[in-house]
């Protein structure tokens, strides 16, 4: 019993001095700069990530429409957390730590799926759809209070059809309620509730979320990397974007006018600390309609209301995990969730009108070709990078504050959310 208390202190010893030493290698970070290495492949230094981002900031992980009736749920891993996505009978989402209340087993085991109530597989304690305990056989002693053994909640939000959660103890608002009103107006012509998930991939990457997420945040890389993406996506990263050339302007207010039109929302919106939560609507390249290898539609019949198939990519961004791209007649949604210091999984999900049929009105290879090319050169050019900066003779290199300032954007709202979440202890 002495050897796992000594264990344990050494434990948190380590622990406490990884917090010590990643506030100061943030305080003296330069912000035009990349990380220092052991804020990319630290174990120490990753169990802080999970515990100041990943366990307490609001993170995306799915769309309404992944669960449209009751009973209907879908379940997610953040970390060595299981968590479970469900609408109840009344219509709302709820989320619940897949663990049981008796024991902990983890309640559903399926990736996706549909039930009358929980129940866990392990002794059958069963629980509705809001989480309250049912059912817990007739062995428990007199005193047993059903009332306390509930599942427990994590907070769950919903704007515009997106899921997002939250593990902390409090959530944080940082201009959070007003990004899902606006998601709310943005989302609208997609009418998201009668759109169903086509096709999904799943990708293990040997790289550090951080790096997953600053590879996104910047097309520096685009033209030597990804073809496929080109055919159809013009490489600036939004309308405010400072390299952007005037006939990129001329077609972006010709497109916009057209969008203005049909009543369209397209607008630069950005929320919380250095564009956290942004919202953009870009076009493509002329004379192409949909992300797809000839930039033709990818399905027969468009989302909700639309009707301009010509509508570009609306671009949203959620930190700290997820992008995504909505157009006329399908949309897709990314969400990243880190493994360790130096492994993720970016998940991908495709979503049509519900209406459509699969081989008639659409094919799932048309719909992933072109991100199914993307994300495995983004993945080789991550697991590179990792392998670049585990070697000894990395150091911090400069970023291009035109070509990356979305990466400086990112790395700045991380290093302060990190601080903020430390000192608040």
């Amino acid at each position: 019993m002495n050897q796992q208390h000594d264990l344990l202190n050494v434990r948190h010893a380590s622990l406490e001095e990884a917090k010590t030493a990643m506030t100061h290698l943030l305080e003296k970070r330069a912000s035009n700069y990349s990380l220092d290495a052991p804020l990319y492949n630290d174990p120490h230094m990753f169990r802080i990530d999970m515990e100041e981002v990943f366990q307490k900031e609001w993170l995306f992980v799915g769309m309404t429409s992944e669960i449209p009736k009751k009973g209907d749920y879908f379940t997610v891993e953040i970390g060595q957390n299981p968590v479970l996505i469900v609408r109840d009978a009344e219509g709302k989402v709820n989320a619940f730590h897949n663990t049981c209340r008796h024991r902990g087993s983890v309640i559903c085991t399926e990736h996706r799926g549909k039930v009358a109530n929980l129940v866990c597989p392990y002794h059958q304690w069963t629980y509705d759809l809001k989480g309250n305990l049912l059912f817990a056989g007739t062995e428990m002693n007199k005193n047993f209070d059903m009332k306390q053994h509930g599942l427990k909640s994590a907070f769950c939000k919903t704007g515009g059809g997106f899921i997002f959660v939250c593990l902390g103890k409090t959530a944080p608002d940082d201009g959070f309620d007003d990004f899902l009103a606006t998601l709310d107006e943005y989302m609208e012509p997609y009418d998201v509730e009668n759109t169903k998930l086509a096709v999904e991939s799943t990708m293990y990457e040997r790289a550090n979320w951080k790096l997953v997420l600053e590879n996104n945040r910047e097309c520096y890389h685009c033209a030597g990397s990804h073809p496929e993406l080109l055919n159809t996506l013009l490489e600036w990263d939004d309308t405010e974007d400072p390299r952007a050339p005037q006939d990129f302007l001329d077609h972006y207010h010709a497109q916009a006018a057209q969008w203005d039109a049909e009543g369209i929302p397209h607008k630069h919106k950005s929320f919380g600390e250095v564009q956290r939560n942004r919202i953009v609507r870009m076009p493509l390249k002329k004379g192409t309609k949909v992300m797809t290898i000839d930039g033709s539609s990818a399905c027969s019949l468009p989302l909700g209301r639309i009707k301009n198939r010509e509508l570009g990519s609306m671009r949203i961004l959620h930190l700290p995990n997820s992008w995504n791209h909505m157009q006329s007649d399908h949309f897709i949604v990314f969400r990243v969730l880190p493994i360790s210091a130096q492994e993720s999984i970016v998940t991908s999900k495709w979503f049509v009108h519900k209406d459509a049929v699969e081989g008639i009105d659409y094919d799932t290879d048309t719909l992933r070709k072109v991100w199914d090319a993307t994300n495995e050169q983004d993945k080789v050019l991550g697991e590179r990078n990792q392998l670049g900066i585990n070697s000894i003779g990395y150091q911090p290199g400069p970023y291009s504050e035109t070509y990356e300032f979305g990466v400086i954007n990112f790395l700045d709202w991380y290093s302060s959310t990190v601080q903020k979440n430390l000192k608040a202890k």
